[in-house]
């Protein structure tokens, strides 16, 4: 194995586990143990959720538009340090207010870690023929979700919720070593080529990203809603007898894998009957605790959402940028800014809606239907897997 762009992909998965695992997820565990000590109301820990999420699509916004192309791995660098400085003033912040601006500038920093990581390596990997790579990338999530869970029980115990956060951004500060030492910009980067026979890769044409857009953006609006609040669900269910976070931990172990098993399956079956299919069984592992409200139900729902939630982002970005291979940047960001969109209003919604109703029901209904719906949405694109496209490229480093 070249070790080069095996340090370079671990790099990269450093900065996801980072930003996303750690930087825009761990609130999710955390989030009953603010509740429990600052009296938090589901509709305020909405808000707190909302504005990580509208930070993540000013974010993408930015990120999409700003001529970050020369200089990636500086602003990447950048976008890490101010990660990890809000996850530590998380722990140091009791004001509400204060809560709310942190959150969102450690969701503009999210969004540009994801958005500089995903280009950065992927590119990196196109150049040198490790494509399939691109899987292991994206389980930085997984592995970030369940590291991070792992220790907030024992860091809870010792230092209460205050020093669950301090205690991540230490860790954030390891990690971040290994990406300053891994990831950087190659001087060779630019003449670089590999030519090469691409055999179906089956992009749809350009026309039809508005589709993929809107089906993502649907998708961001309903997932983020287990994504925010199943370990308070599990909190106040007394059905459930476990340590709510360990829901969390399942989540994180269903991401690992997913994104190698769906990129796996996207290769037999075509990307789009791929993400189709990943985005109807996602609503079902939503909607399922509504019906079936046992110990069991939160398992198989965690397991499910673990296991399509980042892998309808790797089908998502992938298939975009087979369809843009030049542009990478600029369509994986406004493919982003859609579902940060979608992100920023579901939090609020479910939070208000379960504090009217004292219930999650009518939030996990609403979200399940509405990823549903971005699934039916995505259908008319499924005849582009059938068209083989086989033609001879030459790829570019930026």
């Amino acid at each position: 194995m070249n070790k080069r762009p095996f340090l370079f992909l671990i790099g990269g998965i450093f900065s996801l586990m980072i930003a996303m695992g750690i930087g825009r997820f761990a609130y999710t565990p955390i989030l009953p143990l603010m509740q429990n000590a600052l009296s938090f109301t589901n509709a305020e820990a909405g808000y707190l959720a909302s504005s990580n999420y509208a930070g993540y699509f000013v974010g993408a916004v930015l990120a999409g538009i700003l001529p970050l192309k020369k200089h990636k791995t500086f602003y990447l660098r950048i976008s890490l340090i101010v990660s990890i400085l809000t996850t530590c003033m998380m722990g140091l912040s009791h004001f509400y207010t204060l809560m709310l601006i942190v959150r969102f500038i450690s969701g503009v920093a999210s969004a540009f870690i994801f958005v500089l990581a995903s280009s950065i390596v992927l590119d990196k990997l196109a150049v040198t023929g490790k494509t399939s790579w691109s899987g292991l990338f994206y389980s930085g999530v997984g592995f970030g979700i369940f590291l991070s869970t792992l220790f907030i029980p024992s860091l809870n115990h010792l230092f209460n919720w205050e020093g669950v956060w301090v205690g991540l951004a230490i860790g954030s500060i390891i990690l971040t070593i290994f990406v300053w030492l891994w990831i950087k910009d190659s001087p060779n980067s630019n003449v670089k080529k590999d030519e090469k026979q691409l055999i179906n890769t089956q992009a749809p044409p350009l026309k039809w990203l508005p589709w993929l857009i809107a089906a993502y953006g649907l998708e961001g609006l309903g997932y983020i809603v287990t994504g925010t609040f199943i370990v308070s669900v599990a909190t106040e269910t007394p059905t459930f007898s476990m340590e709510p976070t360990f829901v969390w931990m399942v989540v994180g172990l269903g991401a690992i894998p997913s994104c190698i098993i769906w990129s796996i399956l996207a290769k037999k079956w075509g990307f789009v009957k791929t993400l189709v299919f990943s985005m109807i069984l996602q609503s079902i592992g939503i909607a399922l605790p509504v019906f079936w409200l046992t110990q069991s139900s939160f398992i198989i729902s965690a397991l499910l959402f673990g296991a399509t939630f980042m892998g309808i982002t790797t089908l998502a970005t992938t298939l975009a940028r087979q369809m843009s291979p030049s542009n990478s940047s600029r369509i994986i960001g406004y493919l982003t800014a859609t579902y940060a969109a979608g992100q920023m209003i579901g939090p609020t919604i479910a939070g208000i809606l379960s504090s009217h109703t004292h219930s999650f029901n009518s939030a996990l209904i609403g979200a399940a239907s509405v990823v549903f719906i971005g699934a039916l949405l995505l259908v008319s694109g499924i005849r582009y897997d059938q068209i083989p496209n086989i033609k001879t490229i030459s790829i570019k480093s930026n």
